[in-house]
């Protein structure tokens, strides 16, 4: 009766370990499907902080881009807006009477004008071009051409315009605006004609003493 009694309680506190180590192993593999759900959940965060950053850089680098680009629109409007005042500039001749090389009012307000533009444009520098008509010989329209040039020059001087930046030469009657021989073709072609140059070059090769 002991024996089976002994065997009885062995048998019943054997059974007893076995549940309970089974007890133990069910809850931890219970639990670790709460560790996996937690990494899962930190992965997902992290995964959306990347993208919400990416798409911060994406914006930012699309703002750059529109600056950059309404940068370069305002640059070229600006290029065109200084080119278009540059054509009127050399386009726009200083008339003289004949066999003269005065400035009367009309010349002198022209004149200004070009020298409120130089002094808004101070890197431009300018050569003045003296023509004569056809009318006179070849020296002696070189001669005049000469005054005419150097009357816009110097008038261009006492506006405030640096002689350094406005050079001369005469062409005399070689190079007619029209060619023709008639009141109005010798009219336009007794002027001093302007040539811009938009860059800054070596001063004393470009001015004319």
């Amino acid at each position: 009766m002991k024996i089976n009694l002994t065997r009885q309680l062995l048998a019943a506190l054997t059974l007893t370990l076995l549940l309970t180590g089974f007890s133990c192993a069910k809850k931890e593999v219970a639990s670790q499907p709460g560790v996996n759900s937690g990494t899962a959940a930190e992965a997902a965060a992290r995964t959306s902080e990347r993208d919400l950053l990416a798409e911060r850089e994406r914006e930012e680098a699309i703002r750059a881009q529109a600056l950059q680009d309404r940068r370069a629109r305002e640059r070229e409007a600006e290029q065109a807006k200084l080119a278009k005042a540059e054509k009127a500039f050399v386009n726009r001749h200083i008339l003289f009477e004949f066999d003269s090389a005065e400035l009367d009012e009309t010349a002198r307000a022209l004149v200004r004008e070009k020298a409120e533009w130089l002094q808004e444009n101070p890197s431009v520098l300018v050569t003045v071009e003296g023509h004569c008509d056809v009318r006179g010989t070849t020296t002696y329209n070189l001669a005049l051409g000469e005054r005419r040039a150097l009357a816009v020059k110097n008038y261009l001087e006492n506006l405030g315009i640096p002689r350094a930046r406005v050079g001369w030469v005469s062409f005399g009657e070689e190079q007619p605006l029209i060619r023709e021989e008639n009141a109005d073709a010798h009219r336009l072609n007794r002027r001093a004609q302007f040539r811009a140059q938009n860059q800054v070059r070596n001063q004393a090769a470009y001015t004319k003493n």
